[in-house]
């Protein structure tokens, strides 16, 4: 039996398809159900050398929802030339998406449509086409897909787009706050993308912080003395002692939270608002910030003084 079977050799592409334009192409138009079946896609209506500005683009087809997808050609290794034409392509038809068909994807260029799926709405493919046959038969195309779009790439895309954008607007917010010359403990602070900025107390461990969320702010005296959750508690009961007389130096109400279960406590004054307000409310929101701020400040630096640490 094992006479009968023979061994799968690969064939030039240029022994199959000698000019890329003209011979595969051609083919590939008149043979999309091969390119359908590879992609799980049903295009129609293949159409080449579509103008895009001053390029030509090899085919431009439809799917059955009437959505453009551009294809791109290269019988070569693939490069950065042919990648910017893809882009280029798609984005003069406003197509739905990307086919790159090439004879060896570099590494390179597969991260690079990996990522285009992730961070575009656009769909992208890069496919690799060879030319095999059996013994003597004549050849036949193979295409593998390397890279293609899915749920979970969107998905992952979409959650990394919202990340960069969240801490790019939470830099913004504290910029604008430590520019506020009110802010006068924190001025000097270079703005993050976290969610929180501190200054120390001038004590080790207790640090007064500026806090900020989507839709919650605050300040806070926090206390962690890393080394010691004993120290802390005891450090939050000796202030909590004079809760009563801080308070009234406070035209803000103070949320005591010694968190049991944690190592560190915190003092703090809470507000809505966050920086997923409306920017044009991002002044009075940090208004009352610095305001609880600077009060929260006068009021306890005296008290810590008094710790017995």
């Amino acid at each position: 039996m094992a006479d009968f079977i023979q061994k799968l050799e690969r064939v030039p592409l240029r022994e199959v398809w000698k000019h890329e334009a003209y011979d595969f192409t051609q083919w590939l138009q008149e043979n999309l159900d091969i390119l359908n079946d590879t992609l799980d896609l049903e295009l129609t209506s293949a159409e080449r050398e579509q103008a895009a500005g001053s390029f030509n683009i090899d085919l431009v087809a439809e799917n059955n929802d009437g959505q453009t997808l551009i294809i791109e050609n290269q019988l070569e290794k693939s490069d950065h030339d042919h990648l910017g034409k893809v882009i280029t392509y798609l984005t003069s038809r406003e197509a739905s998406g990307a086919i790159w068909i090439v004879k060896e994807p570099r590494q390179e260029h597969i991260n690079a449509m990996a990522w285009l799926n992730e961070s575009s709405n656009a769909d992208f493919y890069l496919v690799k086409v060879e030319a095999v046959r059996i013994g003597n038969s004549n050849p036949a195309p193979l295409l593998t897909l390397i890279v293609g779009p899915s749920i979970e790439a969107k998905v992952s895309g979409k959650a990394k787009q919202e990340k960069v954008e969240r801490h790019y607007i939470r830099k913004r917010w504290w910029g604008q706050l430590v520019a506020n010359p009110l802010a006068k403990s924190h001025n000097h602070i270079t703005p993050s993308m976290s969610t929180w900025i501190g200054v120390s107390s001038g004590k080790r461990g207790l640090n007064f912080n500026y806090v900020g969320n989507k839709n919650i702010c605050g300040v806070e005296l926090y206390i962690d003395r890393e080394e010691s959750q004993e120290d802390n508690k005891s450090i939050f009961d000796q202030l909590k002692i004079e809760e009563e007389k801080i308070q009234r130096k406070v035209n803000f109400p103070l949320n005591w939270q010694r968190l049991e279960n944690r190592r560190a406590s915190r003092i703090r004054i809470d507000f809505p608002g966050g920086y997923r307000s409306p920017e044009e409310e991002w002044p009075s929101i940090q208004k009352q910030m610095i305001d609880a701020m600077n009060q929260f400040e006068d009021a306890i630096r005296p008290e810590l003084k008094k710790l017995k640490i």
